[in-house]
């Protein structure tokens, strides 16, 4: 039995064939015992009312069960029932055994019943759970309860053999809709695992993205949420793997052409040796040992395996250093640089040469965008639960969409993400997975193209 249908189908059916039959056998056994109880009053009553009418009218008990038998109140005594045969009217046809017997008031059994036979005494203690016949207020006998179920007459019967066969049609509707609902339920539970495998199939096919329906807001309704969301980054994963191998093979290929055109036409004595043709080898050279050296750091970062050296720093101290280092360029530049840092700000616990390494490259991206005349503000602030280093510039800013992207490798959405001289283009990259590392994180934030833009790095206390 492989189909998971069809063992929730049969499961369904099996829970509900027991509910069925439980519900069966107790409405079975309820009604046979409130139809006997029914029977059994009506049949006292009956009783009561017949002896007490033959009381009233004689004045004595006696001849009581012939006149009953005559009557039909009674029926006759089976042969050796309770010691000779009846020879009253009736006493040749065995009867059934009476559920009353009767005793006068002297307690002497007057009318067969049961364990009671005619002339027996019966004890007070069972005198007293009886019914007492009564007449102008008097005690004449007392009716016995011998146990026996009340007789049934023919119509009786049928009436009992029509309910019992309502009920079993009833539980056989009620088994094949339990059959019916389990199908469908069934069918509901797995068609959502059946659209999970096949799309899971696809996937391992090469078929990456896949979506399926979400058809529910419960535990598969999540699950077909979480793998649709799964299918979608292994897609995007995908295209950005395949994306970086082409920006790999560009950015690899161009300083390789240069440097292997320089070598041929020295080799072949097609271009003379220079000290400035030397430098373009050497400058190409260190362009592809940056590329290797930054794809090594980034692999290392994603993996969560680059060495973190933490102590504590003040981030006036790293700001400053930051400041220093990029001073000579942005005077080149013609770009303003300003400190903007709040007092007391608590000690950092990071790696500064890492956090330095991140903050350089995007004083180095705000610097490629800011035109000369422009300001470059670097600026340290207290956030609940860390602070915030930003860079801050007027220069060329960033579209809506380049936003989503800056910090993706190799990305290059508009101008504000082209490569210029020796960059890589994985200098955002590797500053996201390192304040990933120290668990902060990084964000750009734009108020549209030549509106300027600012990057900032939040790292927890």
């Amino acid at each position: 039995m492989r189909s998971i249908t069809l063992k929730l189908t049969l499961a369904f059916l099996a829970v509900s064939l027991a509910g069925v039959a439980l519900v069966a056998v107790i409405i079975w056994g309820t009604t046979s015992a409130a139809f006997n109880q029914f029977l059994l009053d009506r049949s006292k009553s009956d009783f009561l009312a017949a002896v007490t009418n033959y009381y009233q009218a004689n004045g004595t008990w006696d001849g009581i069960t012939e006149a009953l038998t005559e009557k039909g109140s009674i029926p006759a005594a089976p042969a050796g029932a309770y010691g000779p045969p009846s020879s009253q009217p009736g006493g040749a046809n065995p009867g059934l055994p009476l559920p009353f017997a009767l005793a006068d008031q002297n307690g002497t059994v007057v009318v067969r019943g049961g364990p009671f036979h005619p002339g027996d005494t019966v004890p007070a203690s069972i005198l007293n759970q009886g019914e007492a016949v009564t007449l102008n207020g008097q005690r004449v006998g007392t009716i016995l309860n011998t146990g026996n179920p009340p007789n049934r007459d023919p119509s009786s019967n049928r009436f009992l053999e029509q309910a019992n066969g309502a009920l079993l049609i009833a539980a056989c509707g009620a088994a094949l809709l339990a059959l019916l609902l389990g199908i469908i339920l069934a069918r509901s539970v797995t068609r959502p695992v059946r659209d999970l495998t096949a799309a899971t199939r696809s996937m391992a096919a090469g078929q990456l993205g896949q979506q399926v329906p979400v058809r529910s807001k419960d535990e598969l309704g999540e699950l077909t949420a979480a793998f649709n969301k799964m299918s979608a980054d292994l897609e995007h994963a995908n295209q950005l793997q395949r994306q970086m191998t082409a920006d790999i093979a560009h950015d690899l290929r161009t300083p390789l052409t240069v440097i292997t055109g320089y070598l041929e036409g020295l080799r072949d004595g097609v271009i003379k040796p220079t000290p400035e043709r030397y430098e373009v080898i050497f400058s190409e050279s260190r362009h592809l040992q940056r590329l290797v050296e930054d794809l090594r750091t980034l692999s290392l970062a994603e993996a969560g395996e680059l060495a973190i050296y933490r102590q504590p720093v003040q981030p006036s101290e790293l700001l400053g250093r930051l400041a220093q280092a990029f001073q000579h360029r942005a005077d080149q530049q013609k770009v303003s640089l300003k400190l903007q840092v709040e007092p007391a700000l608590p000690d950092l616990q990071v790696d500064p040469e890492r956090i330095e390494q991140v903050l350089g490259n995007l004083v180095s991206n705000s610097l490629r965008y800011t035109p000369e005349g422009g300001e470059i503000d670097l600026a340290a602030r207290r956030e609940p639960g860390g602070v915030v280093l930003a860079v801050k510039d007027n220069g060329a800013g960033m579209a809506p969409e380049v936003l989503e992207h800056v910090f993706e490798r190799f990305y290059r959405g508009d101008d504000a993400r082209l490569q210029q001289g020796d960059e890589t283009g994985l200098g955002l990259a590797i500053a996201r997975s390192i304040v990933e590392l120290h668990g902060g994180k990084i964000s750009a934030a734009s108020a549209g193209p030549g509106l300027g833009s600012t990057l900032s790095v939040f790292l927890p206390v």
